[in-house]
């Protein structure tokens, strides 16, 4: 793989005051007054630069950056082409608005899309800014085109904030808690989750949410099924081999838009360019977000071109979707994971991550399970193997412990029980392997 040249220097190095020092309590002062107490933040310093795997604060704190952002700085968080391209297209302009006066920029981030993808049928795409846009906007289009109104969603899904996408989303707080009505026609169903179902083989777990739709729903009256093929907030689940495939046949059977979420997997995070391609299936639509530019604002419905000419003139859209900016940023950013072979690096990671990771699972009681693929790993901690109750204070516990060290990481799951590791692909092998070591010592302390 290639070597990657780094701007700043990989390596944990922390002050005296870490983790909040001076100009960071500032910072904080600043935001209390300012900012609301439902904007919640993982960490209690502010950043001022990144880079590579690490992340420097206004103290002069360079820690270890296992998040991404939420998976989105998978090229970096400063990647050299990225910001040359951004530079670049925001001296000529920084919005005409794509339905006003269209632009290359946009054209040529929509035929990357349409090759990438899976699936060698024609396709379209069509922009947005976040990942909950370019869902509700495929929950459009596959009701547009199929004239039905059920979306069949499933148990531990996250699919946004909007208040469709609360509606698609499973876990109420603190997503939802609050906020409702919500909207209506989303039918919820088992999720494959091997490691709380016994390990049911997938097409078994398939056939029971198929019954249970046909019994509850009707396959006539939905419009679509909407799946993350590696559920995100809800866990990093895989579901068992044979799960999605089959679910895909049924849909292909009754004319139901099978849509695959991959905001948060998609751009070489698994060690495919989609996640989906890890199981063969090809989307009718799939939704793409984070890691789709660098860091910059960006998203997108890419699928089947016959159901996108279903929709009327106009039906699509948004005043910044499809930004100039952000679209430099994306066809940067996919040039970058292209050049450096992050797909490789992901693989590769993955590898480290079982090496270090694998052999507490039979160790230690209240590791659960190791799960994952390529960049996009978690452990589910339980308070014993026997009974695998969630135990939510150990994930708590341990990203406290690797924090204090220098190690930003993320707790997830529906119960909270769940760290997960989502670092930069760009991430040098020996600071991963050192972020680890802290993180198995987290991991340690938990029993002591």
């Amino acid at each position: 793989m290639p070597e990657i040249t780094y701007r700043l220097p990989q390596e944990i190095k922390l002050t005296s005051n870490y983790p909040q020092g001076a100009e960071s309590a500032k910072l904080a002062e600043r935001r209390a007054a300012a900012v609301p107490a439902g904007v919640a933040s993982t960490a209690p310093f502010y950043a001022v630069d990144a880079d590579g795997g690490v992340i420097v604060d206004a103290d002069g704190n360079s820690v270890v950056d296992l998040g991404s952002g939420i998976a989105v700085t998978t090229v970096g968080a400063s990647a050299p082409k990225v910001v040359e391209a951004v530079q670049e297209a925001v001296s000529h302009f920084t919005h005409t608005c794509f339905m006003v006066t269209p632009y290359e920029g946009y054209v040529a981030v929509a035929e990357k899309l349409n090759e990438l993808t899976p699936g060698d049928f024609e396709k379209r795409s069509v922009l947005f800014n976040s990942g909950a846009e370019a869902v509700e906007n495929a929950v459009k289009i596959a009701r547009s085109a199929t004239g039905r109104n059920a979306i069949v969603v499933f148990d531990h899904a996250y699919h946004g904030r909007t208040n469709l996408t609360m509606a698609l989303t499973a876990k109420a707080a603190p997503y939802k808690q609050g906020f409702g009505p919500f909207a209506s026609e989303v039918y919820r169903v088992p999720m494959s989750y091997p490691f709380r179902d016994g390990n049911r083989g997938g097409k078994e777990a398939a056939a029971e949410v198929i019954s249970q739709i046909e019994k509850q729903i009707g396959a006539d009256y939905i419009a679509a099924v909407l799946i993350e093929p590696i559920q995100g907030e809800g866990g990093f689940i895989v579901p068992a081999d044979g799960f999605l495939p089959e679910l895909v046949n049924w849909c292909r059977e009754h004319g139901v838009v099978f849509i695959a979420d991959e905001v948060q997997a998609g751009f070489c995070r698994t060690g495919k360019w989609f996640a989906s391609e890890h199981e063969g299936i090809e989307p009718d639509l799939i939704t793409t977000a984070k890691g789709i530019a660098g860091g910059m604002p960006l998203s997108a419905v890419t699928g089947r071109a016959e159901l996108f000419d279903k929709v009327q003139a106009g039906g699509l859209g948004g005043t910044y979707g499809g930004n100039p900016v952000a679209c430099a940023a994306s066809l940067a950013a996919i040039e970058t994971m292209e050049e450096w072979k992050l797909n490789d690096r992901a693989t590769r990671i993955e590898e480290i991550v079982r090496e270090k990771l694998e052999p507490l699972v039979d160790e230690l009681d209240y590791v659960g399970e190791l799960r994952g693929r390529g960049a996009m790993m978690a452990l589910e901690f339980v308070s014993d193997s026997t009974s695998q109750n969630p135990h939510p204070t150990a994930a708590k516990d341990i990203a406290a412990y690797c924090l204090e060290r220098g190690v930003l990481i993320l707790t997830t799951g529906t119960y909270g029980n769940v760290v997960r590791l989502l670092p930069p692909l760009t991430i040098s092998e020996e600071l991963l392997g050192e972020a680890l070591d802290i993180f198995v010592e987290g991991i340690r302390s938990v029993g002591q």
